[in-house]
């Protein structure tokens, strides 16, 4: 690359509540790496709970690290090893990194299971999108159409995780199911395409309206207010008495975990999505028993990227992206920005940009 950056600013996570852009030094590639100059990066609620110290999923108690798994830029530089991207690429990228070598990965477990685990935008040792350029391998970095919006570029991580949230770990709907979302964010409406596209009966659950509003225009063909009256009892009248048949829960929220055992059917097949790493949530587990439940995580995905572009690919145009998006600010306005991602009951999907 002519003209290539010494220098650019990335935010650094410190600690709860303290967020600071700072001026850093690019390194030189290795053969397999990619340098990537940033175009945006949306802020998950992943990353609104580690900065108000709700999470324990960002290590900032190793060291201060670069927030952002949302991402999408332009492939500028590659190492001299790099086949399948080249230079002026749209790509986008995994969050869980695993190794390939550990035993756990040479036994076939999840990316999540792999012993030396990195994680883009968590951890200091895997930088992420909140800065003007980001380094990474090639086994995790994925092009996508160059037509795509910057917006369906940003989701590309977000569809990923409810996609393989409903498909990857055995939920498998399909048009005799009643499909239960708990939670419509940004990954819960993903999961509502999803689950749509299928052809299911989807009912989706939030208590705030504009959520819920949102989740019907994402293949929601109910919703449903859980501060309204029993959510049990909302659930069994869309469900002709049978309870959910699959629920994928994506609100990692304490009150929408605990419902879990309480709507589903008997042997629901439930995907556990949301995350509430770090605390403790008080659950009716003796349901398990009684109604035969079947319940997977979901923590990183395996081989899932390239399935999770075609499959967009497919409903992009069905399915308003851009919509999902309702505040833009730019990258030297983060702290504006992560105000505003803290406020679920404005903001759905906060993206930052980077000046050209």
């Amino acid at each position: 690359m002519n003209n290539r950056p010494t220098k650019c600013k990335a935010a650094f996570m410190h600690g709860p509540f303290d967020l600071r852009i700072e001026e850093i030094e690019l390194p030189p590639l290795k053969p397999n790496q990619i340098l990537i100059k940033l175009i945006a990066c949306g802020i998950c609620q992943s990353d609104v709970e580690c900065f108000e110290g709700k999470s324990a999923e960002g290590r900032y108690d190793i060291a201060p690290y670069t927030p952002g798994h949302e991402w999408v830029g332009r492939a500028v530089e590659i190492g001299e090893s790099v086949t399948s991207i080249k230079e002026g690429d749209k790509v986008v990228g995994d969050c869980v990194l695993p190794c390939h070598e550990c035993a756990n990965c040479k036994d076939g477990k999840m990316s999540s299971a792999c012993l030396n685990m990195r994680e883009v935008g968590f951890r200091p040792d895997s930088p992420g999108g909140f800065g003007e350029y980001m380094i990474l391998e090639e086994s995790y970095t994925h092009k996508i159409p160059e037509d795509w919006s910057d917006e369906i570029g940003i989701f590309v991580e977000n569809f990923n995780v409810a996609y393989w949230g409903v498909w990857g770990n055995g939920c498998d709907p399909d048009a005799s199911d009643d499909c239960v979302i708990i939670g419509a964010g940004p990954i819960g409406c993903s999961a509502a395409m999803v689950c749509a596209t299928s052809g299911a009966n989807v009912i989706v659950v939030d208590p705030v309206e504009s959520r819920r509003e949102a989740a019907m225009k994402y293949g929601a063909d109910y919703t449903v207010d859980p501060t309204v009256r029993p959510v049990e009892e909302q659930i069994n009248e869309l469900t002709g008495g049978r309870g959910a048949s699959v629920i994928i829960e994506c609100s990692g929220n304490d009150t929408g975990i605990a419902s879990v055992f309480d709507i589903a059917g008997h042997s629901c097949r439930i995907g556990f999505v949301g995350h509430s790493i770090g605390r403790k949530v008080p659950v009716e587990i003796g349901k398990t028993i009684w109604k035969t439940l079947r319940m997977s995580g979901s923590g990183g995905t395996t081989n899932w990227f390239p399935r999770t572009i075609r499959f967009m690919s497919k409903i992009k145009d069905k399915y308003d992206f851009e919509d999902l998006v309702s505040h833009y600010y730019k990258f030297d306005d983060l702290a504006e920005a992560m105000e505003m991602a803290q406020n679920k009951a404005v903001a759905r999907k906060v993206m930052l940009t980077f000046e050209d």
